[in-house]
């Protein structure tokens, strides 16, 4: 696919790539096919419309010479979304990447992902390390994946439309419901299959790849994000001026800064 099909700020068709059990993975490129590829990985309850191409990433990144592959991760976006939670462990979401990474032909590549796209990221780095490079890691907690999703109350609301009382799990819902397309009930199903097994990162196993760590000024999990950067032998660590968790993936700074790091 050439730099000029699609436009930088339209989605391409998906193109899918089958997970070991059989799901459909929705993916989407931009920019010249020889070019140095960068991975991007959205985050819960979002796309890759969302994350990245509504937020002008992925003009900034085919601009600076990069070609982009995009992913909707399974229960998001046009990819297959069950409702099993045994379907989104850690283990299943890696081997969605690298059996992307497979499908394009790609050996290795830059990385970027956000919150959950990071999480993934960070221990895809860590575990198939030959396949990153380098990586930009947004936004990334330092304890279970959406360990402060209420599932009780997000599971009762999604059954029979009880208020959710807990904040942060109402921000959650209330963002997913914006996002068209999405269900609520294969999201509700993520938050809890991410609980299952050993999801937590782990400061004393990190990347030991150039590693870019990025958190809002204003997020819950700053100082958590920056104790990971600093448990990591190259990483380095940019706060992102005047963002919250939910708005840092449109903030300019944070392009910037993640084009810079990945043209290194």
């Amino acid at each position: 696919m050439n730099a000029a099909t699609p436009s930088l700020t339209e989605m391409p068709d998906p193109q899918f790539v089958m997970s070991n059990e059989g799901h459909r993975i929705a993916t989407y490129t931009w920019g010249d096919e020889a070019a140095d590829p960068v991975l991007c990985v959205h985050g819960f309850s979002s796309s890759c419309r969302d994350n990245w191409v509504a937020t002008g990433w992925v003009r900034d990144l085919t601009r600076a010479g990069f070609r982009v592959i995009g992913v909707d991760q399974r229960g998001h976006g046009a990819s297959d979304k069950p409702h099993d939670p045994r379907a989104y462990t850690m283990d299943a979401l890696l081997a969605d990447l690298e059996s992307v990474l497979e499908t394009y032909l790609v050996d290795e590549a830059r990385y970027v992902g956000y919150s959950l796209g990071a999480r993934v990221g960070w221990q895809l780095a860590v575990d198939a390390s030959l396949r990153v490079s380098r990586g930009v890691l947004g936004g990334i907690p330092d304890g279970t994946p959406l360990g402060r999703l209420k599932l009780d109350q997000a599971r009762a609301f999604v059954e029979d439309g009880t208020e959710i009382a807990d904040k942060v799990t109402r921000n959650y819902v209330t963002l997913s419901e914006r996002v068209a397309g999405n269900d609520l009930r294969s999201l509700v199903a993520l938050a809890e299959g991410m609980r299952l097994g050993d999801s937590d990162p782990d400061p004393e196993s990190p990347p030991q790849q150039p590693m870019l760590f990025a958190t809002g000024s204003e997020d819950a999990i700053l100082e958590r994000s920056r104790g990971l950067a600093e448990a990591t032998p190259n990483g380095t660590f940019f706060e992102v001026p005047g963002r919250h968790h939910f708005n840092t993936p449109g903030s300019r700074d944070f392009r910037q800064a993640a084009v810079a790091f990945l043209r290194d």
